[in-house]
């Protein structure tokens, strides 16, 4: 199964084809060289194994990634960063 998490981008790269995304207090390096829009500090990015694959409005990424980190409780898992 593929999972892609929400992040909020906290730094872009001088070239704007890489970032730093923050995905629940965990800090990850994303290439941004596949998003079909411009992105800036700030906003909410889909990341897929180390892309961010498209912009999401901030309450969408925060329901995704709450509804996320609901089910790993449930099942008593962690999302290993």
């Amino acid at each position: 199964m593929c999972l892609g998490l929400p992040g909020k981008l906290i730094e872009i790269s001088e070239d704007k084809t890489a970032g730093i995304v923050d995905i629940a207090g965990t800090k990850r390096d994303v290439s941004l060289m596949i998003l079909p829009e411009e992105v800036n500090v700030g906003d909410y990015v889909m990341v897929h194994v180390g892309f961010a694959i498209s912009k999401m409005d901030e309450q969408q990424a925060k329901e995704t990634l709450n509804a996320i980190l609901e089910y790993c409780d449930a099942d008593g898992n962690e999302i290993q960063g």
